[in-house]
């Protein structure tokens, strides 16, 4: 049992980090997380707001079989195809972790409290698939505090705006460009504009924008290793950042300009940024590097429970660290071009690869519940 004492010192950071204006989200759910009493103990304690899930979140909690065996056999019974079954699982899991979250949506009005789940990643290039598995996961979620994530691709653009448009609250992920965010975020008015037309409340829409943030790092540093110079090399940690800080000046152009003061006026809510991926993937840098850098008013941070746990121990949150930084942040990606790599090669490369391993991961999932349910004694379809 945690006291209060332990609690506050454990968190202070994590305090801090809210008290800026910063949500922070866990991103990571187990069916065991939830029953031992563990997510509600984050809530409580260490400022979690909000849970995100993806493919390879679900695989590696229901590919271990830990807590899911009641259900399997169940399912196993009812003779149920795989697909069925991973959705069952997967929506039961999001909906017990929305009731564990459901306190902080009453009081945030909305705001945060949310836990997203996304469609399936086989269906990222299908615009009128996703609309149709975002609508089937909002109802059998069926709570008030679920978000769909929807894909950020040129298909699921229209997708975002169509679901929006339905009232279905959003968080649009595998977000790398700058160009592709603007897109983002236009589709998201477009979609608030649609549902102002069908006299829909638009102060009950919320959405997300999932920016990714290491695997910018990953990707363009181990560019900058294979040039070598002293160029190259004293650039690396550097572009994902700028990217992200660039990504953040772009959302205030975009939510302070006139098509957003009318739907504002309408009691719209701004898309906020949310920077995903946040865990460090070279440990070289500081593990809390993606949390103290990208500290700015209105944004969510979506955080590996080790990096929730690293930012709780020493994380250093110093005020705003992104709204000063544009005309660096601008001369980091212009330097990293004139080296001869090219940012419209890498963040189309880092979409189609993120993409490419939820797909996988999905996959997995569902060839590991797939020998569960024939373990059963049931042939999965």
């Amino acid at each position: 049992m945690i006291t209060v004492t332990e609690a506050t010192a454990t968190a202070g950071a994590l305090k801090r980090l809210s008290d800026e204006g910063v949500s922070i989200w866990l991103d990571d759910l187990s069916r065991r997380r939830i029953e031992s009493g563990n997510l509600a103990e984050l809530v409580a304690t260490k400022h979690v707001v909000g849970v995100t899930t993806n493919p390879s979140i679900f695989q590696a909690a229901i590919g271990s079989g830990a807590g899911y065996e009641e259900q399997l056999t169940d399912l196993a019974t009812r003779g149920v195809t795989v697909d069925e079954a991973v959705r069952m699982m997967t929506t039961a899991d999001v909906r017990a972790a929305a009731d564990v979250l459901r306190p902080v949506y009453d009081v945030t009005g909305g705001r945060d409290g949310r836990v997203s789940i996304e469609v399936d990643p086989r269906l990222a290039h299908d615009t009128r698939a996703t609309i149709a598995e975002a609508k089937q996961l909002a109802w059998l979620v069926d709570r008030p505090n679920v978000m769909i994530k929807i894909p950020a691709t040129t298909a699921g653009l229209p997708a975002i705006t169509e679901v929006i448009g339905l009232g279905i609250s959003v968080n649009v992920t595998l977000i790398f460009s700058l160009e592709r965010y603007r897109e983002v975020m236009d589709a998201y008015l477009a979609g608030l504009e649609k549902a102002a037309k069908k006299g829909l409340d638009l102060s009950t829409i919320h959405s997300v924008a999932s920016f990714f943030v290491s695997r910018v790092d990953a990707e363009i540093d181990k560019r900058l290793t294979v040039l070598g110079t002293d160029a190259a090399l004293a650039l690396k940690g550097r572009a994902a950042l700028a990217n992200a800080r660039l990504a953040y000046e772009a959302y205030e152009e975009v939510f302070s300009g006139e098509r957003w003061t009318a739907l504002g006026g309408a009691r719209a809510n701004k898309q906020r940024p949310l920077w995903a991926s946040t865990g460090v993937k070279d440990p070289a840098y500081k593990d809390t590097l993606y949390v103290d850098d990208l500290v700015a008013p209105g944004t969510v941070n979506t955080m590996p429970e080790a990096t929730l746990n690293a930012t709780a121990d020493h994380g250093r949150i110093t005020g705003d660290t992104v709204t000063g930084g544009y005309a660096q942040a601008r001369a980091d990606l212009a330097a990293v071009e004139a080296l001869g790599i090219s940012y419209d090669e890498v963040v189309q490369q880092l979409e189609d690869e993120g993409v490419a391993k939820f797909e996988v991961a999905w996959q997995d999932l569902l060839d590991a519940v797939t020998k569960s349910l024939n373990s059963k004694g049931v042939d999965a379809e």
